[in-house]
């Protein structure tokens, strides 16, 4: 390595070569159920003990930087095969999924109906056109005949109530 960064073109040549049986046998016994990969990483190695070789340090073993670089390489190399693997797995259940999760928002939508039965109609209603339903405060204000600050008031205080009602039943 040294000489090869004074700039002895045949010295560099030799030790990539030798590097590559290295990096070829550190990365076959990591990667064992991927050995094209393999050939493709051990070519990454290679370009980047190249760009990097200015970093290298002489006082530090070169086998230790070396593997390091391999190292980031490898997780580099799993870490996208697991993204795209990820990326194409099918969802066999799909159906199967979307009935829970139609299920568990039916569940929920009658734990609410319970829950908001125990308000007052003053706190009750204000969530229910608001929050539920989606209309503005002052379409509520027309539906339920109260003042729209009122309606402010109802579901900043039922909200509050409901929250309170909800911690008491977890402990």
């Amino acid at each position: 390595m040294l000489l090869g960064l004074e700039g002895d073109p045949d010295a560099y040549k030799a030790l990539l070569k030798r590097l590559s049986g290295y990096l070829r046998a550190f990365l076959m016994r990591r990667l064992q159920g991927w050995p094209d990969d393999v050939e493709d990483l051990v070519q990454e190695c290679l370009l980047a003990v190249h760009n990097k070789r200015h970093t290298y340090q002489p006082d530090q073993p070169l086998t230790a930087w070396v593997y390091a670089i391999a190292r980031y390489k490898m997780i580099d190399l799993l870490r996208s095969k697991s993204a795209r693997e990820a990326l194409h797995e099918p969802l066999d259940d799909e159906a199967e999924f979307l009935a829970d999760s139609t299920a568990q928002t039916g569940e929920a939508m009658r734990d609410l109906n319970i829950l908001l039965q125990t308000l007052p109609d003053r706190h009750r209603l204000p969530i229910q056109h608001v929050k539920l339903e989606g209309y503005s405060v002052a379409e509520a204000a027309r539906q339920t005949g109260m003042s729209e600050s009122a309606i402010k008031v109802g579901v900043h205080r039922g909200l509050k109530a409901l929250a309170q009602r909800i911690r008491s039943t977890r402990t």
